[in-house]
C-alpha cells in the first residue's frame, strides 16, 4: 500500500500512467466497449465504475492544456446533442478533480473507436451505464 494513492489504481494502471508522456492518451471504457480487441494494452478494472476510475486517474494525471479537447467522449448514435448520465458525471468529476478542468468534447462512435485504438492504454471498467467511455490526453506538470 502507498499513501495518498487511490487503491483503485492497480499496479498495471499506475505503471501506464507513469510511463505515458505528454500528449499520450488513455481511454477509460465501460463494460460493453471492445477493450481487449481495440489494440492498445487493456488494463482490467472490472470491479470499478468508469467514474471511479476517472476520479482516481485525475488525482495523479494532469490534463493537457495545449489542446482544446483533452477529454473526449463518444456521442450518442443518432442523437449527437444528448448528454448521457455517465458523461454528465464525467464532466462533474473533471470540474472537481482535474488540475485544469476542461469541457468534454465528443466524437462520433467509429471515430471514437479509431482514436481509442491509437491510445497508450485502455482501462476496461465494470461500468454498466451506456456511453461510459472517455479519452484523456496527458498534460505536463510545470
Amino acid at each position: 500500500m502507498l499513501h495518498n494513492i487511490d487503491p483503485i489504481l492497480s499496479p498495471d494502471l499506475l505503471h501506464s500512467l507513469r510511463a505515458m508522456g505528454h500528449g499520450d492518451e488513455i481511454v477509460i471504457v465501460d463494460a460493453n466497449f471492445p477493450g481487449s480487441s481495440s489494440g492498445p494494452k487493456c488494463i482490467r478494472a472490472d470491479g470499478s465504475t468508469a467514474s471511479e476510475v476517472l476520479k482516481a486517474v485525475l488525482s495523479l494525471m494532469p490534463l493537457d492544456t495545449f489542446v482544446p479537447d483533452p477529454a473526449l467522449t463518444m456521442e450518442v448514435v443518432g442523437e449527437p446533442e444528448t448528454i448521457p448520465e455517465a458523461v454528465a458525471d464525467f464532466q462533474a468529476i473533471i470540474n472537481e478533480a482535474a488540475d485544469n478542468p476542461a469541457q468534454i468534447q465528443t466524437l462520433e462512435r467509429f471515430a471514437f473507436y479509431d482514436r481509442a485504438a491509437q491510445a497508450y492504454a485502455i482501462v476496461q471498467t465494470g461500468e454498466r451505464r451506456f456511453y461510459g467511455n472517455i479519452i484523456l490526453k496527458k498534460g505536463v506538470i510545470g
